[in-house]
């Protein structure tokens, strides 16, 4: 036998409530449609649901255990109402962002976890890669969002980018590290340390030949290369030796591990980070949010970085 469950959550109402007025308002209802749905739902069972001449109405034994299943239909009713409120609002759902390895370790990471903070029902899934390769993803509809650094002028006309950080990259070593000491640093000085290279399809690893052409010191010795942010670090904050690193990614780790930057302009990377989307694609609530939130932490890692650099001494 089938049953309507708008039937069985307004026999629940009147149970709970002691009567037909007290269920009908409870529910929003008038007290003769409830009184119909009640008296249809009999006929549907072939049994009374209520003792006759009981006030307040008291419930028969199957009249109690269809009003148990009507408070769960009323349950399951609002935990979805509840579920779908919160996905339109953006506080539910699933976020997909992908891009490069440094910067998705180094600053995306943390901002991913303050977001899970306030919206501890959104999942967000990282993925890593580079232009190439991210792009086809978000293509393709696997990922929904990529952070990157890109020039603006080789965006495709069928994705949206949106710069959030200026580029600027800079000489990080250990905390302490002998250069830290000197007020002028030299190309020849800078010679005498190894240096840390990025894999060699990163950006990163085109911007530390670049830097070091800049600065005169193209003959350089490489001790460690390929690793991740995590073993780049460790070898970084465990020797002398040098490498090159966005300055948001040495600013955001600074007071967890013991890396500096040297005060040394080595000129900019001609493109900015920012956040690439689909055109085409319909945003759902959820990564807007998610976008929304990354971008005003730029915002404020700008100013943040922009007050640094004000306080130092840039060569």
């Amino acid at each position: 036998m089938k049953l309507d469950p708008r039937h069985l959550e307004i026999l629940a109402a009147i149970v709970d409530h002691g009567g037909l007025t007290e269920g009908a308002e409870a529910l929003g209802k008038s007290q003769p449609s409830v009184s119909r749905t009640l008296s249809q739902l009999e006929t549907r069972v072939g049994a009374p649901l209520f003792q006759p001449g009981r006030r307040p109405l008291q419930p028969t034994e199957l009249g109690a255990m269809l009003a148990d299943q009507g408070r769960a239909v009323l349950k399951a009713s609002r935990a979805s109402s509840d579920i779908v409120d919160r996905y339109l609002t953006g506080h539910a759902g699933l976020v997909r962002v992908g891009g490069t390895p440094i910067f998705m370790d180094g600053v995306i990471s943390a901002m991913i976890a303050m977001f899970q903070q306030q919206m501890p029902d959104v999942r967000v899934d990282q993925s890593y890669g580079y232009a190439a390769e991210l792009t086809g993803k978000l293509r393709n509809g696997t990922i929904d969002m990529v952070i990157l650094p890109l020039q603006q002028e080789t965006v495709p006309e069928d994705l949206a980018f949106q710069p959030i950080l200026p580029g600027l990259n800079v000489i990080a070593c250990r905390t302490g590290h002998p250069l830290t000491r000197k007020k002028l640093v030299t190309p020849d000085e800078i010679a005498r340390y190894s240096w840390i290279a990025p894999p060699a399809d990163s950006p990163l690893y085109q911007d530390l030949r670049r830097a070091l052409t800049n600065i005169g010191a193209e003959d350089f010795r490489i001790s460690f290369s390929g690793g991740s942010l995590a073993s780049v670090i460790e070898v970084l904050s465990g020797s002398d030796s040098l490498t090159v690193l966005p300055y948001s990614v040495v600013f955001m780790m600074r007071e967890k591990v013991a890396i500096t930057a040297l005060s040394l302009e080595i000129g900019h990377p001609d493109r900015a980070l920012g956040v690439l989307v689909a055109r085409a694609r319909d945003e759902i609530p959820a990564l807007r949010r998610f976008r929304s939130f990354v971008v005003a932490q730029f915002e404020s890692l700008s100013r943040r970085i922009a007050k640094q650099q004000s306080d130092r001494l840039w060569r």
